[in-house]
């Protein structure tokens, strides 16, 4: 009988022991979760149109900083709606960096996204860079200017001017991550020179015509089978397989936004291949090397 309520004794002991030490650990991963609640909370909510920006944004603000993303991988800036959960990021945010070159995105949504929230603060990063017109539309500026290294490091100046108005605490320590992602940017730029170098004047044909601001800076030529921001008739793409022929063109670049039949077609035509490349990545660093080696491969 004794050994009984030994038993019974013990069995209770462990399992008060149990107990306390399962609520032991709800409690701390609950002030965890605080923190972690409170961490994100802290952090300064930035909204930005395209995947490229969100990388600029994050090397200069780092963990400070909470990035939402417009435009998500994929999507077509020319297109795209934001969905409710993004809405909500727009109405706590505490600045919105726009490219600020004429992106369709942007033209067709900022006035409703400041109606959201009057208080943000609105901020071109396109100031300081000069604009190429549209020449495959004929109308405006064309909005590509992330795709320069040269135009990302204005790009990058401005988000830090920015950031430390908003939180000159932080001063500091936006100054140099700015600056150790500005020599990793001319890096960049010097690695697409060598990668590219011999290159000059080689015409790469594109789908959509992301590439004016690279192609300037690297003395490239870009053929857009895109017109108007409309896909090309018969007639048209019949032009552009004379024209890959006469220009010895053997690689089609497409873009993931965008179908890639009209390309396959020509690239069957002429024997050629069909190449992805993108120009909304998010990982601009190892994207746009990507790219050069795309390029200098046509």
């Amino acid at each position: 009988m004794e050994r009984k309520v030994v038993l019974i004794l013990l069995a209770s002991l462990i399992l008060i022991l149990l107990l306390l030490t399962g609520l032991f650990f709800a409690n701390n991963n609950f002030r965890d979760m605080n923190k972690q609640s409170q961490s994100s909370n802290d952090k300064i909510g930035i909204v930005v149109t395209v995947g490229p920006q969100q990388e600029f944004v994050k090397q200069v603000g780092g963990d400070r900083v909470n990035v939402t993303v417009m435009v998500p991988q994929g999507a077509d800036p020319h297109t795209y709606e934001p969905l409710p959960n993004q809405m909500k990021q727009v109405q706590k945010a505490k600045i919105y960096f726009t490219v600020g070159s004429g992106i369709e995105f942007e033209l067709a949504w900022m006035e409703k996204l400041r109606g959201i929230n009057p208080e943000m603060k609105v901020v071109n990063t396109s100031q300081g860079i000069e604009l190429l017109p549209n020449a495959v539309e004929n109308t405006g500026n064309d909005p590509h200017v992330w795709v320069s290294p040269k135009n990302a490091k204005i790009m990058v100046e401005n988000i830090c001017t920015s950031l430390v108005e908003v939180d000159p605490e932080g001063k500091a320590y936006y100054q140099k991550n700015r600056d150790e992602y500005l020599k990793q940017l001319d890096e960049l730029d010097q690695k697409i020179q060598q990668t590219l170098s011999g290159k000059k004047h080689t015409k790469i044909m594109v789908y959509h015509p992301s590439w004016a601001y690279f192609c300037r800076d690297y003395n490239l030529i870009q053929i857009p089978i895109e017109s108007q921001g409309k896909e090309p008739t018969p007639q048209g793409i019949a032009s552009m397989v004379d024209q890959a022929r006469k220009d010895n063109i053997t690689v089609i670049f497409v873009t993931p936004q965008f179908s890639s039949s009209n390309a396959q077609v020509i690239a069957q035509e002429i024997g050629g291949k069909v190449v992805v490349v993108d120009a909304l990545s998010d990982n601009y660093l190892v994207n746009m090397k990507k790219v050069a080696k795309s390029f200098a491969k046509s």
